[in-house]
């Protein structure tokens, strides 16, 4: 049985004061480098400018991010209420965006764990030992058994005096920080996939419509043929030549049905759907991508979800160093113990039978064959590399801006004039469908326009597809009308808020 303190309340009214003093003391002495965002290379304004048509648009000028893209759902600006529709699914459905929602949740929780180190560790073990001991006497061996009743409980504490824990915790809620930019980051990724095989469905669309009307005017051509045959005056070449054009028509149309599937298909996924369970309407591209408000370079460092991201690794990546030079100092635990024990089960519980002990503990390593040190510069590498990833990020959401604001004014051009290609190939047919009918010229002729004005009708469609495109991705490179405003604070974090 432990021994019994008769001195308990003096030696505990000394040492309660000094546990307090090293308490509160913890929180000035806190060593690490204050953590300042690194500066990132931000041009002052865009190099690309915006498409012709936007700037023509009354009363256009260079918009706030929070301009015309709505937060959270960017689609809208598309006023296409089955993509709307479509687009709610990712955010519910959506397994990746699930697993990312998921890893938030566990670094919120890791955080909990982390903050559970500030405070003292409580843990009690009762336990109930019969012993029996033999005493020789003078009347020869006595042997006897006794039992031990005993409720001890242990009280530890780890005094935080140079920040390694707090340094634990905020590098747990600065990661939760950056799960939650990565989970916005999936959130946008998915989202703005699924409008890319939306409009590319829809492309396919557009193109087997214009595909469908040229088989009809196929098989038009090929009843002019057969008639002026059965007249006399064409040749039997014209009729097999038309009827060749048709068929070639009509097996493209076909394989148009194996494109289209292939985006319906992926367009389910997204949303969480087996593709059985979800069919897309057919219908063409009606309209060219509306106005996105850019504004400028400066802003895209707030708007980005995978910019936050990356910065919020760097704070982790600076609390780590803090962690690495705390190593270098000693540390303090105090621990208690305290309970009662006896011999009785009916006396277990009664003021004498009372132990306890407590007291502080300190421990400094001398020697450690330079483990702290390298420890201290693997930090200081990890810290570098989070520089550079996060420079880096910024550089390619420069360049994802560049990229689509190029790609939509070079494609706005390009439409102009395939538009007028079109035009002139429709003419150009008609004037020779008019002298293939006067007999002026052969029905190659025809065929070679006929050709010719279908590339042009396929490439306008095209061309208008990859604007919308291009439309998605300069929005997912913009941020989607996210804003870093929206993370939660280290408070909340820590609060699971």
């Amino acid at each position: 049985m432990r021994p019994m303190n008769r001195g308990t309340p003096k030696l505990l009214y000394c040492l309660l004061p000094f546990a307090f003093c090293v308490l509160f003391s913890s929180t000035a002495c806190m060593v690490g480098p204050k953590y300042q965002r690194p500066a990132a290379p931000v041009p002052p304004a865009y190099k690309e400018t915006a498409p012709a048509d936007w700037k023509e648009m009354q009363g256009w000028k260079p918009a706030q991010p929070s301009e015309g893209v709505k937060r959270g759902k960017w689609w809208e600006i598309y006023n296409d209420p089955e993509l709307n529709a479509l687009e709610e699914q990712v955010s519910i459905s959506n397994q990746n965006v699930l697993a990312a929602e998921a890893q938030f949740r566990e670094a919120r929780y890791a955080v909990r764990i982390a903050r559970s180190n500030l405070y003292p560790t409580v843990a009690v073990s009762p336990s109930i030992m019969n012993q029996k001991s033999v005493i020789l006497g003078l009347s020869g061996f006595k042997s006897g058994a006794l039992t031990a009743y005993d409720l001890p409980v242990d009280v530890s504490y780890q005094a935080d005096i140079w920040g390694s824990i707090r340094h634990g915790v905020r590098a747990s809620a600065e990661t939760a920080q950056a799960s939650v930019a990565t989970l916005e980051n999936a959130k946008l990724s998915y989202q703005a996939e699924l409008a890319q095989d939306y409009f590319e469905l829809r492309g396919t669309d557009g193109e087997k419509e214009l595909l469908e009307t040229t088989v009809k005017s196929y098989q038009d051509y090929l009843k002019l043929t057969q008639d002026r045959f059965n007249s006399g005056v064409a040749s039997g070449s014209d009729v097999a030549q038309a009827q060749t054009q048709l068929n070639t028509a009509r097996a493209q149309l076909i394989d148009y049905d194996v494109a289209r599937a292939q985006y319906e298909h992926a367009i389910a996924v997204l949303a969480g759907k087996p593709p059985s369970e979800l069919s897309v309407t057919s219908r063409p591209i009606k309209i060219v991508p509306p106005p996105v408000p850019v504004g400028v370079p400066s802003t895209l460092l707030e708007r980005r979800p995978d910019i936050a991201a990356t910065e919020r690794q760097m704070a982790v990546a600076n609390e780590e160093i803090g962690i690495a030079k705390a190593a270098y100092y000693p540390t303090l635990n105090l621990t208690g113990d305290a309970g009662v024990e006896n011999s009785r089960f009916l006396r277990w519980i009664n003021w004498p039978s009372r132990f306890w002990s407590v007291g502080p503990q300190a421990a400094e390593t001398i020697f450690d064959a330079g483990r702290r040190r390298a420890t201290l510069n693997q930090s200081l590498a990890a810290y570098d590399a989070t520089v550079a990833n996060y420079r880096q990020t910024v550089l390619t959401a420069f360049q994802q801006v560049e990229d689509n604001l190029a790609a939509l004014r070079v494609l706005e051009d390009e439409a102009q004039a395939e538009d007028a290609a079109v035009k002139a190939a429709q003419n150009s047919l008609d004037i020779s469908t008019y002298q293939y009918k006067a007999g002026t010229v052969n029905y190659l002729t025809v065929i070679t326009e006929q050709a010719i004005l279908l590339q042009d009708q396929v490439q306008a469609v095209s061309i208008l597809t990859r604007r919308m495109s291009a439309s998605v991705l300069l929005i997912e490179a913009l941020g989607g009308g996210w804003d870093a405003s929206t993370l939660p604070t280290l408070h909340e974090v820590a609060q699971g808020k």
